[in-house]
């Protein structure tokens, strides 16, 4: 569909005005590379200049042969070249997550990177990757930019600026790692606050667009059933079956128990299920940068008991 003639405007700015949900939005990611490249980035990263290309695709092909989501790291701020090259694997899987953290003397020594979590140091802290591809959608470098100033002033050593991760029109968005948690609009709120809940095991409902290692029907089915039953921990509300219906999905969820010490216990008292249904949004922008209207997949509830 061809854009009408009408007023420019951001696009996570025209997002906010159609009230775009959050909830099921979540791009895929179960493992995950992430790559320090503390110089400026490209449309694409660790694809276009001033990365070197060539040495650029062959890390992608890798990681992606390898099944690892791969992203570009660096210091909010950060544009001078650290004296080594910081790498993490991410594990996001629910009940695997982990971070391995390593060095490599340079970008070229990224290749020898031992791609299964093998070599490294484990770490338990969080990592805060906040999308500031300037480059890629002016919204990240605006919005963007915001939170991860913010996150660092508070966090600076679980902080990082990350290249896109997908779902420009929600900036500023940002991953939680390593359970892979999504969210969009952090800037309206204080991102602090995301911070402070994933310490206490728990979500921002209204900031969460899903959890990376899930689907997008499950994603949205947690979403509802947190509306419906006010449960915030992370672990709420685990995937129990899946099935498309007729123009939807039916997710059963498990309903956790207390396992004694306020946390998510193995035990599940029956189950819920959520019927959604699978809806095209109304014709939009996606990005800034976009000239083609076009409808986005959304989930609305048609029921849960």
């Amino acid at each position: 569909m061809t854009l009408a003639a009408e007023p420019w405007a951001p696009c996570s700015d025209r997002a906010r005005e159609r009230s775009d949900p959050l909830a099921g939005t979540a791009p895929r990611g179960v493992r995950w590379l992430l790559l320090e490249v503390a110089t400026s980035w490209g449309r694409n990263a660790l694809l276009d200049a001033p990365f070197d290309r060539e040495l650029g695709r062959r890390i992608v092909r890798r990681a992606e042969a390898a099944d690892l989501r791969i992203l570009a790291i660096r210091r909010p701020g950060r544009r001078v070249p650290p004296a080594v090259q910081r790498w993490a694997i991410v594990d996001s899987r629910p009940g695997s997550e982990s971070i391995v953290w390593g060095e490599a003397t340079d970008a070229a020594a990224l290749l020898d990177v031992p791609l299964d979590g093998s070599a490294g140091t484990p770490s338990t802290e969080p990592i805060y990757a906040v999308c500031a591809h300037g480059r890629h959608d002016r919204c990240c470098a605006v919005r963007g930019r915001r939170v991860a100033a913010a996150l660092a002033a508070a966090r600076p050593e679980q902080t990082w600026e990350c290249s896109h991760v997908g779902g420009d029109r929600f900036a500023g968005t940002m991953v939680v790692f390593p359970h892979g948690l999504y969210y969009g609009y952090a800037d309206d709120g204080d991102p602090v606050r995301i911070a402070e809940a994933f310490d206490a095991g728990r979500v921002v409902p209204d900031r969460l667009r899903g959890r990376s290692s899930l689907s997008h029907p499950v994603q949205a089915a947690q979403h509802y059933a947190r509306q419906e039953f006010g449960d915030e921990r992370i672990d709420a509300y685990p995937p129990l079956e899946e099935a498309a219906t007729d123009g939807g999905w039916r997710v059963r969820l498990g309903r956790p128990t207390d396992d004694g010490d306020g946390g998510v216990g193995s035990a599940h008292d029956g189950s819920i299920v959520v019927d959604l249904v699978e809806e095209a949004s109304a014709p939009l922008l996606s990005t800034c940068a976009a000239t083609r209207l076009v409808q986005v997949r959304q989930y609305g509830l048609r029921g849960i008991r």
